[in-house]
């Protein structure tokens, strides 16, 4: 196996025999066949816009097809074997449809006749074969930028497919993805068109962002400052980690009445800033921080876990049995419960014992989303302009267990009383509960939400540059980026697309980006690595 798509990838270059995420060499090969399968149909899904056939089905397919083989997400060869067997089923039916109607069907490329094997060993052997669908022919720069556009790619569609739940879709997100995919190893483009459908990617993954923002404000409202306990109340209980708020929301409705206690972990601390699941009585608060800490986490909890989308990581045995995921979440050997059909996740609640007594392990504040912080746009506009606020910093992304991230702990303990510090994703457990005070009332630490509210942040940073009639680069406002996975590559790519410039990254750089792409990126965006907290601050206020 070979992998290099996340950021505590093996020795800062690749996987090779077991991925740090756990990630065995069968599953790395069977999400390479998969991506491999899925640019096959996306060369018919292509063909067929050019005649007016556009298949829904294959549309969402795609999208959870490709979300599936993001970092962290589903695990299990059984899941794979019949998402590689779909892709096909729906290829040729596609085929036909894009044939009756007069479009090409007609490709060269083996990925548009790929048969799968029979069993579970062919196929892990046949996506040993094609590797990452990627032209492995390519000078390592062109290589570099396809891998890029690839995982914003697979962020793209994550976004897509949790907004497609929510009912909210454009197919020109979809007619990207399928474009893209298909272009993959086009050895007519080069650096310079590469370096174009990398920031295309970006801005495909907005667009994807724009629809999830739809979606979640549409369905439960606008999110609002709200104090979130820590600690939890004696009594029955269930976790709910990852990121689908509508699977909580299903959950909440499910367990309303039956004296079981709901808590959210990880990215899912945000949910309790909307009003249509902060009604609820029984969201009780939130349990633990990260999803890397999951397994000290997981096993000191009395209740049932549900984990909804990506994050999950190898469950011990002292949870194991229950621990359940749902949507396109798998693991080996863990129940896997249809959406929205929770029956057995709260029967094993009411079988446990549940937490013993009441404990209070005091506050956070979250809810402030674009809604929000525009809310009271007028007196951040008078605060900076009386100099009371001297600088902002957004310092946010994706949480992990590579050493290296105290540095997000320290920089936003270090930061001025005059600067205000806003987070977003999982990153923020690395001082989410900091008390930092306010300035004239307005926190000093401000929750967005989770990496899927990154659109939210981007909202406030253009509103907030229309008010003093400047671009985003002019504010005072640096950003301070952690990444992990996929999604946060998608997100950089969009924050690329819109021209943002200076962005600090880390910890560590993306071992797939060669020396003369990070060039381009460190010419064109001044991007950087993040160094140490005391020097990257006192740069940034200096030049501010």
């Amino acid at each position: 196996m070979f992998c290099n798509q996340c950021e505590q990838t093996a020795q800062g270059t690749g996987c090779t025999k077991i991925g740090v995420c756990g990630k065995r060499p069968e599953v790395a090969a069977l999400q390479d066949l998969l991506t491999y399968a899925v640019r096959g149909l996306s060369r018919y899904a292509t063909a067929g816009r050019k005649v007016g056939v556009v298949d829904a089905e294959v549309n969402r397919f795609t999208a959870q097809a490709v979300f599936s083989t993001l970092t962290n997400v589903d695990f299990d060869p059984a899941r794979f074997q019949n998402l590689i067997g779909e892709a096909v089923k729906l290829r040729e039916a596609l085929k036909a449809k894009v044939a009756a109607a007069g479009g090409n069907v007609q490709f060269s490329d083996a990925d548009a006749t790929f048969q799968p094997a029979s069993d579970l060993q062919g196929l892990v052997k046949q996506g040993e074969d094609v590797r990452l669908p990627i032209d492995w022919d390519a000078n390592p720069d062109v290589q570099s930028l396809q891998e890029t556009t690839l995982y914003g790619i697979r962020g793209a569609a994550a976004y897509a497919d949790h907004a497609a739940i929510l009912g909210h879709e454009d197919d020109s997100v979809y007619s990207f993805i399928h474009e893209t995919l298909a272009k993959l190893t086009d050895k007519n483009l080069g650096i310079n068109e590469w370096v174009g459908l990398a920031l295309e990617t970006g801005k495909c993954n907005l667009r994807a962002m724009e629809l999830l923002d739809a979606g979640n404000t549409g369905r439960f409202g606008h999110p609002e400052p709200t104090e979130v306990s820590l600690g939890h109340k004696a009594g029955k209980a269930i976790l709910v980690s990852g990121h689908d708020l509508k699977d909580l929301e299903d959950l909440l409705q499910q367990t309303e009445g039956k004296g079981v206690s709901i808590y959210t972990h990880g990215e899912m601390l945000p949910a309790h800033g909307y009003p249509g699941l902060k009604k609820y009585a029984h969201l009780r608060g939130h349990y633990g921080t990260a999803w890397q800490n999951q397994k000290d986490e997981f096993a000191a909890f009395p209740g049932a876990i549900l984990m909804t989308t990506n994050c999950i990581m190898d469950p011990k045995d002292g949870y194991q049995g229950s621990i359940f995921t749902t949507g396109l979440v798998g693991w080996p050997g863990v129940t896997h419960v249809a959406n929205g059909r929770f029956g057995p996740v709260i029967d094993k609640a009411l079988g446990m014992s549940g937490f013993a007594s009441d404990e209070d392990k005091g506050t956070v504040m979250t809810g402030f989303a674009r809604n929000a912080v525009l809310g009271v746009a007028d007196k951040v506009i008078e605060a900076v302009k009386g100099g009371a606020i001297k600088h902002f910093f957004l310092v946010g992304g994706c949480d992990g267990a590579k050493p290296g991230r105290n540095y997000y702990t320290e920089f936003v303990e270090k930061t001025p009383s005059d600067t205000v510090v806003l987070t977003l994703a999982c990153g923020k457990f690395r001082f989410f509960d900091k008390k930092l005070g306010d300035i004239g009332g307005i926190p000093r630490l401000l929750d967005v939400g989770q990496c899927n509210d990154a659109y939210s942040a981007v909202q406030i940073a253009v509103a907030l540059a229309n008010a003093f009639e400047c671009g985003v680069n002019d504010l005072p406002l640096s950003i301070i980026c952690s990444w992990y996975e996929q999604k946060a590559v998608a997100i950089l790519l969009t924050l690329l697309h819109l021209g943002i410039k200076g962005i600090r990254l880390g910890p560590s750089l993306p071992a797939f980006i060669t020396p003369n792409v990070l060039n381009v990126l460190v010419e064109n965006f001044d991007i950087k690595p993040i160094g140490n907290a005391d020097d990257d601050l006192k740069a940034i206020l200096q030049a501010a």
